[in-house]
């Protein structure tokens, strides 16, 4: 066995005797999603490599400690990526193991899907300190729970990932974006329009630009695909709607930034800090009437707001009322203390079911105890 791994097992075994918390952490540059992070360091960088990657297959296999921009560089060595576009907060400190126990996806989301759809399988320490195997190299491999899909967004609360296979997809020959100035209805319209036509809509990012004099209302379309369909769309859609075509090289760092909360709609500059709320609706929902700056991607399915902590009940029950959610994504202060009720409640199925994995899991409660609701 390999040391690496076999040290991260006696930490847990002997946590799991003494019933000691671990606080399961990669590169960290997710520390500040979730509850705040508790107990004693487990940390993973040291267990890290890419097992095995087949092009030809569309399959990678790698540790949990492998960094994504490693991993990212090898795929785009054959002209592959991971199609999801897994957020980047911290450059080159994001792991693999964080990427998918986060569950975070990029822009691209609503077309390709997300985090979820491309974990094949993985391999995982539980609370009894037991190497278990979930799934394999391939989709058709579920018979039953799909416990590997089950590990991605669940935050480390339910064990230890070490090995995860992905399914990875070649790069697109042709890629366009296409700037329109809409407000957000008929952004929203539009998109859904498209939506019902047979063009390569890969990300859509609508937000208003308040570093421009008159704070324009721009709708961001970004087209991916074969060469013929992405100009054969691009043709069609700004005869729809007047708009521009931009630059690949802007539009290629513009998209990046929005990936990865770089904009300036995640950093302003602003005298009052505010917290970043992350709205999860429908794509057909309606324009949200709520006071504060929005940005809109997913093609309205993602719902991005900079808001007071304090507005979390209005914020949740005007998500709530068109069939979504919303989260707490990141504090307005880094020095935030106490829980911060970062997700929305679970009903009392859900809640059932989600004690019921952690107790067979995790029967002793040691990792991330209260990283996704308090007392779980």
């Amino acid at each position: 066995m390999d040391t690496a791994l076999q040290h991260l097992i006696d930490q847990i075994n002997a946590a799991a005797a003494q019933r000691t918390p671990l606080r399961i952490r990669g590169g960290g540059s997710k520390d500040f999603y979730g509850e705040t992070p508790q107990g004693e360091l487990l940390d993973t960088t040291a267990y890290r490599g890419i097992v095995s990657y087949e092009p030809s297959e569309l399959v990678v296999t790698v540790r949990t400690g492998t960094p994504l921009a490693e991993l990212e560089a090898a795929l785009a060595e054959k002209g592959q990526c991971l199609a999801f576009e897994p957020p980047r907060f911290g450059a080159a400190k994001g792991t693999c193991g964080g990427m998918v126990a986060a569950g975070l996806s990029g822009p691209a989301r609503a077309s390709v899907g997300s985090v979820r759809d491309y974990v094949l399988g993985i391999e995982l320490v539980n609370g009894r300190g037991e190497q278990l195997t979930f799934g394999g190299q391939v989709m058709k491999n579920v018979a039953g729970y799909d416990v590997s899909r089950l590990m991605v967004g669940a935050m480390g609360t339910l064990g230890l990932l070490t090995d995860i296979s992905l399914k990875v997809l070649p790069v697109a020959p042709a890629e366009a974006t296409l700037v329109f100035e809409l407000d957000q209805a008929s952004a929203l319209a539009q998109l859904h329009r498209w939506g019902a036509q047979p063009v390569p809509l890969n990300a859509s990012c609508w937000v208003r630009d308040d570093s421009a004099a008159n704070t324009p209302e721009l709708l961001f379309v970004r087209l991916r695909g074969a060469i013929a369909a992405v100009e054969s769309a691009c043709t069609k859609m700004l005869a729809d709607v007047p708009g521009c075509r931009m630059d690949n090289a802007q539009a290629g760092a513009d998209w990046t930034a929005c990936r990865d909360l770089k904009l300036p709609f995640f950093n302003p500059a602003t005298a009052e800090p505010m917290a970043l709320w992350r709205l999860s609706v429908p794509q057909t929902a309606p324009v949200l009437d709520l006071p504060w700056p929005q940005l809109v991607e997913w093609h309205g399915g993602q719902r991005w707001l900079r808001a007071p902590v304090s507005a979390r009940e209005q914020l949740r029950q005007a998500a709530s009322a068109v069939g979504g959610s919303a989260s707490l994504f990141m504090a307005a202060s880094d020095t935030a203390t106490g829980p911060k009720n970062c997700f929305s409640p679970l009903t009392p199925a859900v809640d059932h079911i989600h004690r019921r994995l952690k107790a067979e899991f995790d029967p002793a409660g040691i990792f991330n105890p209260g990283r996704m609701y308090a007392d779980i």
